[in-house]
């Protein structure tokens, strides 16, 4: 009999689980159909309908008051990668928006500016802002937007402007740059492998140290409950009702912030991928880690479909090309090219680039796999999101582990997770430097909300599909549809999941809870 890797039992395993899962999960206010992934007929709980704040109606601008100018060009230029939809039949405009810096320090005052972009189809007629939050540490909003207008229905087009949004600190959006180049090389690239983190434990002092100086006041500002109020000042200037918005990943908890402070204005939400809603960075962490592998897994089954360079082995291949990066100097260190794998994973699309640059790298190439890497290791056209992702995470969580603990988890995670048990663990050691947040945490419950829509994915290395599971449980008002396919976010991926958010957000259909998308 062939042994199976633990990572594969690992995917074989959530595969079983998950339809259990969704079969036991407390059903959502709708009695239609569930849309089913397997053969035969659909699944459909018994419905038990739940009091919750009703679905707010779409409402109407009373005015919009953004400055927006023309940005087709240099926003066409930022979508380099091939769109579904084409680039012409899209209108792009450009705005900058004051909202209130409040820092700790001077709460309700300062000023940060807000890069914001509208996406538009070709039709006429007003229509309805769905603002776009992407993850703190993933390209800037605006351009993720642009990219995932390209990808949503012309129906849906037809009803809604996309509204991106680049987080404060990131982007457009008074950019920071506060991390020394030696300790961001460090933090990027320490091999994930190695047993000894005293290293990376000098990189991230330095880091704290340097940005702490540099960042002064602004330093506490950083964080998902301040840019919550960002978000409602730009729905503010868009005269807008209430907000609708659809977050993916990490951007998830800036809604939840939103939820909490501003409840009586939100509008229909999707929220795309949530974190784990632990308090415990390392339960969060090594819920990536196994979400990871699991991608992996997949990105492997899909390699050996398409007969790609990597053999009939691409996870042994992955493994052995960071072995040689680990015993070579080949200009990129073992630490970022797990980052950029971890982050080709991510994006399904790029899965054959993927397996191309892995091939490239390991027969002396990086340049393709170190692209990858994208806004984290950049300095073109803003600044890496390195320092406003250690900001941001760090502002937002209280965990601090002693050096000593965080090396016997990584050598545990190492063991369980083997390829990037050791990145994930590290990440631990970022904040150990910075500041302990003495402000409360936004309850991630989202108390009071109308119905929710949460999406989860199988296979998500980001947002993995068990962690995501339990934030929508902690949420009174959530209905979480699953998909079975792989990748960070199923929104624009799935036509099932994208027509499901579509009718939600349109026509305020809620779908029934546990409805299960195929891959």
């Amino acid at each position: 009999m062939a042994r199976v890797r633990p990572a594969a039992r690992r995917a074989l395993l959530l595969g079983a689980v998950l339809p259990a899962l969704l079969a036991g999960c407390t059903v959502g206010p709708s009695d239609r159909p569930a849309v089913l992934a397997r053969d035969g007929g659909p699944q459909q709980n018994t419905t038990t309908p739940r009091e919750e704040a009703p679905l707010p109606p779409l409402g109407e601008q009373s005015g919009d008051m953004v400055p927006w100018t023309g940005c087709d060009k240099r926003t066409r230029q930022a979508l380099d990668a091939p769109q579904r939809r084409d680039a012409g039949a899209m209108r792009y405009s450009c705005a900058t928006i004051p909202s209130t810096l409040d820092t700790p320090q001077l709460p309700d005052r300062g000023v940060i500016r807000i890069s914001v972009l509208k996406a538009e189809s070709g039709s006429g007629g007003s229509k309805i802002p769905l603002l776009v939050v992407n993850d703190i540490d993933g390209e800037p909003g605006t351009v993720f937007a642009a990219r995932l207008a390209a990808r949503l229905p012309n129906e849906l087009l037809d009803r809604f402007a996309i509204i991106g949004v680049d987080r404060r600190g990131t982007g457009g959006s008074n950019p920071i740059s506060c991390v020394p180049r030696k300790a961001r090389s460090d933090l990027l690239g320490f091999d994930p492998a190695a047993p000894d983190i005293d290293p990376l434990v000098t990189a991230a002092r330095d880091a704290g140290q340097e940005c702490a100086l540099i960042l002064k006041n602004m330093q506490g500002a950083l964080d998902t409950w301040r840019t919550a109020g960002d978000l409602d000042e730009i729905r503010r200037r868009l005269g807008a009702p209430f907000l609708h918005v659809l977050a993916r990943g990490e951007g998830s908890r800036v809604v939840q912030s939103y939820a909490q402070r501003f409840t009586d204005k939100l509008g229909r939400v999707v929220l795309d991928g949530v974190p784990d809603p632990s308090e415990q960075a390392e339960t969060v962490l090594e819920g990536q880690a196994a979400g990871a592998e699991a991608a992996l897994d997949a990105f492997a089954g899909d390699c050996r479909t398409r007969n790609c360079p990597l053999g009939d082995d691409p996870r042994a291949t992955v493994s052995r090309l960071l072995d040689r990066l680990r015993h070579g100097d080949r200009g990129l260190a073992p630490g970022a090219a797990t980052r950029a794998i971890l982050t080709g994973l991510g994006e399904p699309d790029r899965w054959p680039a993927l397996a191309k640059a892995t091939d490239a790298a390991l027969h002396g190439d990086v340049r393709p796999l170190d692209e990858f890497l994208g806004p984290q290791d950049t300095d073109n056209p803003y600044p890496s999101v390195l320092d406003a992702t250690l900001a941001t995470t760090c502002n937002d969580t209280r965990t601090r582990l002693a050096p000593q603990h965080i090396a016997e988890l990584s050598a545990d995670w190492r063991q369980k997770y083997p390829v990037f048990g050791g990145l994930l663990a590290q990440r631990l050691v970022w904040c150990s430097q910075w500041p302990v947040r003495r402000e409360p945490v936004a309850n991630p419950a989202m108390r009071g909300a109308p119905p929710v829509l949460v999406v989860s994915t199988a296979a998500d290395p980001r947002t993995p599909a068990l962690g995501t599971m339990r934030a929508a449980q902690q949420m009174p008002s959530s209905v979480r549809i699953g998909w079975e396919g792989a990748g960070h976010g199923a929104v624009g991926r799935s036509d099932c999941v994208t027509e499901q958010i579509m009718t939600f957000l349109a026509d305020g259909a809620v779908p029934s809870q546990g409805v299960t998308c195929p891959p």
